[in-house]
């Protein structure tokens, strides 16, 4: 059971290719869901996620084609042939995957997680959208938040992989030990069907990264910066979908964040944490249906 989504059923009915483009900092693979002719959101995952995370909200969305990169060593796409794995190398990447894939500012931006801090940071820089959405977003220093033996635990286990050998460095960033235990605090759901899914997702995907370098600094990037280091220059429609208990963006600092954006709007998912997404992938599909439908048409 844990091998097969429970999301399965309706995601087969959306149309799915896999493509791939050559931008200045190298090859981006992604996948497009939907139809060509819906309005276009683009999803950017969170650290160490790629595009199979976005599948349960695509599954419940109808009418629009949702394009999803995988970040440059993630997934299938291969490291930044130029600069560092950091929110200022995404971002640039970003603005040049959202430009080559809707142009003409077509799209709507979406970004889960460190996902949200990268598109924050390309649309604060001027890449033109027709909206943000942010999803668990960072709200504040994920090394702030009320999990402070996990985060202490976690920025140890990257210390040692970078002091480690190459080898025994990657070993520990790719070990199921230390993926069940993140995957374990993250989980909120009482449903055991879908935990074990959600475990079995982590466990297929977490280690699917290029090299030891890539992960280091994309994480070291991940506990450094938050969104609200970017809201104030973001001018576009913005849609924020917290999650009650989300243990990386406490309520409190959702709502600081959303009063942050000149054009925000806060919506609150009950009863889930930073992996909504998984568990209650239908209310966010809802929130962004209605979002995308109430921009004006470009």
């Amino acid at each position: 059971m844990a091998g097969r989504s429970p999301y399965a059923t309706l995601l087969e009915r959306v149309p799915v290719c896999r493509a791939e483009v050559e931008l200045p900092a190298g090859l981006t693979r992604y996948r497009v869901y939907g139809t060509a002719d819906a309005p276009a959101v683009v999803a950017l995952h969170g650290l160490r996620g790629e595009h199979h995370g976005f599948e349960p909200i695509v599954a419940h969305l109808g009418g629009c084609r949702v394009v999803v990169p995988d970040f440059p060593g993630f997934g299938e796409s291969p490291p930044l042939t130029s600069g560092s794995h950091d929110v200022a190398g995404y971002a640039a990447w970003a603005r040049d995957f959202v430009t080559a894939v809707a142009p003409r500012g077509q799209a709507v931006l979406l970004g889960h997680s460190f996902g949200s801090v990268v598109a924050a940071a390309a649309v604060a820089d001027g890449l033109p959208v027709r909206g943000l959405v942010l999803v668990n977003p960072i709200a504040c220093s994920p090394l702030a938040g009320p999990r402070v033996v996990l985060t202490a635990l976690t920025v140890g286990c990257h210390h040692l992989a970078a002091a480690l050998p190459q080898r025994w460095g990657e070993a520990l960033l790719r070990s199921r030990i230390a993926t069940r235990i993140v995957s374990t605090a993250l989980v909120k759901t009482p449903d055991r069907t879908l935990r074990r899914w959600i475990h079995a997702e982590h466990d297929r995907y977490f280690a699917t990264f290029a090299d030891r370098r890539v992960v280091l600094e994309a994480f070291h990037a991940a506990v450094a910066h938050d969104v609200g280091e970017f809201a104030g220059r973001v001018g576009v429609p913005t849609l924020l979908v917290a999650a009650e208990r989300d243990d990386l963006g406490p309520l409190p600092a959702q709502h600081a964040l959303a009063g942050r954006f000149g054009a925000g709007r806060l919506v609150v998912v009950p009863g889930v944490g930073h992996l909504a997404h998984y568990e209650a992938p239908a209310p966010i599909a809802r929130a962004l249906a209605r979002f995308v439908a109430a921009l004006p048409v470009p």
